[in-house]
């Protein structure tokens, strides 16, 4: 086990509070896509706050519809600074690598410049932890703007995440495995080509929970599917 993932394990476990603020554009948002259900990070509140107890954790999203990287540089002191939480967790690029006027919005330089920049600007916060996220996979063939290039930009998280021994939750690579290894259709996940549904979400959720060792697969929060579900009884 390596630092970043002791530095994981030990923030669910720590006998302090904690704030956990979720950053990036409109899948972590999660409005509209979810059809009212809650997205991960709802789901993640009441992994920490109730079932885990952990009452006096804070739990706030800021993410919104249509954000890069750019985004959340220009808006970081309002919408992370301000509050000084203890862990952001951040999932971002899908906007920056949609194609407009023949390449993508954010180029790949910059967008790593970017994410180094908000690692750098989190770890200047008092005793805050930067944790980086991949996104979910485009559906095959539905968005010809963003599927040749998320790929990319995806590693560029992972590159970024080992150059700064930030810790990562690379959901992209667990969802193409879960695809591949257990037959699961990643369409039924998806609301359209890229936003993940209520169910995305809860797989979200399940393998944050994952990485922080918080998993339990008796816990209604972490289950796959709908816990009222005869399947989950």
């Amino acid at each position: 086990m390596n630092s970043t993932d002791k530095s994981l394990l030990a923030l669910a476990r720590s006998e302090k509070p904690r704030k956990w603020l979720f950053y990036g554009d409109s899948i972590t948002h999660g409005a509209a896509h979810t059809g009212g259900w809650r997205d991960y990070t709802e789901i993640f509140s009441e992994r920490i706050r109730t079932e885990l107890q952990r009452s006096e954790d804070v739990v706030l999203k800021t993410a919104y519809n249509g954000n890069t990287t750019r985004h959340l540089l220009e808006n970081f002191d309002w919408r992370v600074r301000q509050f000084q939480p203890h862990v952001v967790l951040i999932m971002i690029g899908m906007n920056d690598c949609c194609v407009e006027n023949g390449q993508p919005r954010v180029p790949l330089q910059e967008f790593r410049q970017n994410l180094l920049s908000l690692v750098k600007q989190i770890r200047s916060l008092a005793s805050a932890l930067p944790i980086l996220q991949t996104t979910c996979p485009i559906l095959y063939g539905l968005d010809p703007k963003r599927e040749p290039y998320l790929g990319k930009y995806m590693a560029v998280v992972r590159g970024v995440a080992n150059q700064t021994q930030a810790p990562l939750v690379d959901h992209f690579a667990y969802w193409k495995r879960l695809a591949r290894l257990n037959g699961y259709e990643p369409d039924a996940w998806m609301d359209d080509a890229l936003h993940p549904n209520e169910k995305g979400h809860r797989v979200f959720a399940g393998f944050v929970f994952k990485k922080l060792g918080i998993f339990d697969a008796k816990s209604k929060t972490c289950k796959m599917s709908d816990p009222r579900s005869p399947a989950n009884t």
